[in-house]
């Protein structure tokens, strides 16, 4: 599995007989960010829930590094390099931006080591690096609490980046943002991915556009199709299942 940081092989996962993924097969190069779109019902979440862990397959086979997933826990995933974000951000409010990112850097992960353990040099550097690269740095020492919502999700994808994952998988990013921050989580996320792996769960077809290389599409449990975002577009069965279905503001509807 040379060079293909993520192999998964006719996965079936069912729920009292509901094929929420259905035999589906799908590949992720190393340092690939990949967008991954479906309608409502797709199969979208439970396909992320078994990469982590969080729901186990009913049948067919996750490889990780080319390491089968499925003997291993939902935190033993996360340990070999599996980072996930979810649509809402999870960050310790009363916190600042930059004691989130040091918790997220500890080596104990706990909140008293971090917060009155010595953090080392190379810590500080790498937090210092971090709130810059999130567009933070001028927040650094303020409650994470008087934040904004989009402020709160770059500073989330930071503390994940802080744990040296191999792989991140961001859940829907930009859900209720304004297009200014739209666009400045769009530009954290193609940095991170000059050095990440990193797959992206959205619906706004205008933030796919701004950060898609390859856009895989999921129907009813399996990749319908994947390409890039001109050639996706065009697809007849996206234009039908998927692009087809726009709101009212030009944004499609998931």
């Amino acid at each position: 599995m040379s060079g293909k940081i993520l192999e998964i092989e006719n996965l079936t996962v069912s729920f009292d007989g509901f094929k929420a993924v259905n035999d589906l097969n799908f590949s992720m190069d190393e340092g690939e960010l990949r967008v991954v779109i479906g309608p409502n019902g797709a199969g979208k979440t439970t396909f992320m829930d078994v990469i982590t862990g969080k729901t186990k397959p009913t049948e067919g086979r996750v490889y990780f590094k080319g390491k089968n997933l499925r003997p291993y826990s939902e935190h033993q995933i996360a340990r070999l390099g599996i980072g996930r974000k979810f649509q809402t951000p999870r960050v310790f409010l009363k916190l600042t931006p930059r004691e989130n990112l040091e918790l997220s850097c500890a080596q104990k992960k706990n909140v008293l080591g971090a917060l009155f353990g010595q953090s080392s040099s190379a810590e500080r550097r790498t937090v210092a690096g971090l709130l810059e690269t999130i567009g933070l740095a001028p927040k650094a020492d303020i409650a994470a609490d008087l934040l904004s919502h989009g402020e709160k999700q770059r500073l989330e994808i930071g503390m994940l980046v802080a744990q040296s994952p191999d792989l991140l998988l961001v859940d829907e990013p930009v859900a209720g943002l304004t297009d200014e921050e739209t666009e400045k989580v769009g530009d954290l996320l193609l940095a991170l991915a000059e050095s990440h792996s990193i797959m992206v769960i959205e619906h706004d077809m205008e933030f796919v556009r701004q950060i898609a290389r390859t856009v895989t599409v999921l129907h009813q449990g399996s990749v319908l199709c994947e390409g890039n975002m001109d050639e996706v577009q065009n697809d007849p069965r996206v234009i039908e299942v998927y692009l087809g279905k726009q709101e009212e503001d030009g944004h499609q509807a998931a």
